[in-house]
């Protein structure tokens, strides 16, 4: 088990070796639906008869919705969750061979309610469900994440009152923390997305080498010292004096004053920066 788990660490983590900001895993998810699951075709179930082990059999959902068994023959299961199916099973039993009959059925490969798995993965598309995954095992099967991916998994599901619930897992918990409440199943007709990151533009102008806008990650953490060497650093005009302005609304801005001198000794925090952000570093009158 634990040679399983470094190997779907190793094959997850690709190139993603550098760790992310810290973030908030959300409480384990469960699925109100799992129950209700409706057989179709190519679904692989078991059927168990108890007492009567020679009607036991392994088999697929056929292209038709029904089942063949021993004795009875077909069985339309389409549609039908799995109690319901054990529960005409035991009707039939009951009605040609056995006085109480007791039938357990299990879904083993969820083929008719395939998975999704698109975005930043290496090999996107639809994975045939074996009826147990958690998240990690999914996104092995989908060949690991690619290496422009972004902080978040996200997961759409189907919830039982036919509305779909999203739940956002940050990928550094998953995989570099490891955090086994991140680590959520997964279940018949879930589309996980893995988003690309996101480009993040600041504006630096003013007594800067290079002025204009800056083009980041939104992976990346984005700070007044980073943006200003991305814009090749101030020019020997510069004052220690920096104004933000940043948008509030659709139409107001919202100014910032910073002392560029007291982030670099570390008496001022370095100011994260967001999309759109605009920095003016102001010209020294002396």
């Amino acid at each position: 088990m634990r040679r399983s788990l470094v190997f779907l660490l190793v094959v997850l983590l690709g190139s993603a070796a550098s760790a992310q900001s810290p973030g908030t895993v959300p409480p384990p998810v469960t699925d109100s639906s799992a129950g209700s699951y409706r057989l179709g075709p190519r679904d692989l179930i078991t059927v168990k008869v108890f007492e009567v082990p020679e009607l036991d059999v392994e088999t697929r959902v056929s292209e038709k919705g029904t089942v063949n068994l021993p004795l009875i023959g077909d069985v339309p299961a389409e549609g039908l969750t799995a109690d319901e199916f054990g529960a005409r099973l035991e009707q039939l039993l009951e009605a040609r061979y056995v006085n109480r009959a007791s039938v357990a059925i299990e879904v083993r490969e969820f083929r008719s309610r395939p998975i999704v798995v698109m975005g930043a993965v290496k090999s996107p598309g639809n994975l045939a469900f074996p009826g147990r995954w958690t998240l990690l095992e999914a996104l092995a099967a989908a060949g690991g994440l690619a290496g422009d991916h972004g902080d978040y998994v996200n997961i759409l599901r189907r919830a039982g009152n036919g509305l779909t619930d999203q739940i956002a897992i940050r990928v550094d918990d998953l995989l570099v923390r490891g955090d086994p409440r991140a680590n959520i199943p997964i279940y018949a007709n879930d589309l996980i997305n893995v988003p690309a990151p996101s480009e993040v533009t600041i504006f630096c102008l003013g007594e800067v080498v290079s002025p204009g806008a800056q083009k980041f990650r939104s992976t990346e953490r984005i700070t007044v010292l980073s943006a200003i060497s991305r814009a090749g650093g101030l020019s020997q005009r510069a004052s220690k004096q920096i104004s933000i302005k940043r948008r509030k609304g659709e139409s107001l801005q919202q100014e910032l004053e910073i002392d560029y001198r007291k982030i670099l000794s570390g008496k001022e925090p370095d100011m994260t920066l967001k999309d759109g952000d605009v920095l003016v570093v102001k010209e020294s009158l002396f």
